[in-house]
């Protein structure tokens, strides 16, 4: 994300915007998504989230792509910034350029979530909502999640 927003080879490109780690963890994973696409990494986490919302919009505003992909590591609380930024974005410039959402899961398999998802991750009241209604959730959380796992061990300790 340290590129000028208005080089030439931003204009009307499919513009990737993906996680720095992505490249180190997952490279072949990298090498199939940047193909004919302007990647541009991020980690929120070093570079700050600070300015992250803002350099998404004027990239939009000034370079006009024709579409914009997210890839990131699932379950990573930096990562997830990235989206919602993306999200942000668009909102703040009221544009429709087609943008996907994909998640990298701890097996390597790359999952498409909605914008809707992104959004409602900043709801924890409506996180918290599914969860009464569909408390297997908890589960799956189980199986992904190491802090998880402690917290479950912790509690059947004082149990």
């Amino acid at each position: 994300m340290e590129t000028w927003v208005k080089v030439p080879f931003l204009q009307g490109a499919s513009v990737l915007i993906i996680g720095e780690c992505v490249r180190s963890a997952f490279p072949k994973l990298w090498d199939e998504f940047a193909k004919n696409r302007i990647a541009l990494t991020s980690c929120p986490q070093a570079d700050g989230f600070s300015g992250l919302t803002e350099k998404l919009a004027t990239l939009i505003k000034c370079s006009n792509p024709k579409e914009i992909t997210i890839l990131t590591v699932d379950g990573s609380p930096h990562c997830n910034m990235l989206h919602a930024s993306a999200n942000a974005a668009s909102f703040l410039t009221e544009t429709d350029i087609p943008t996907k959402h994909l998640v990298i899961t701890k097996e390597g398999d790359v999952k498409e979530i909605s914008s809707e998802t992104v959004r409602l991750s900043r709801y924890l009241h409506l996180v918290d909502k599914s969860i009464q209604r569909c408390p297997d959730l908890i589960d799956d959380l189980g199986s992904l999640s190491l802090e998880q796992q402690n917290a479950e061990k912790r509690m059947s300790r004082c149990s």
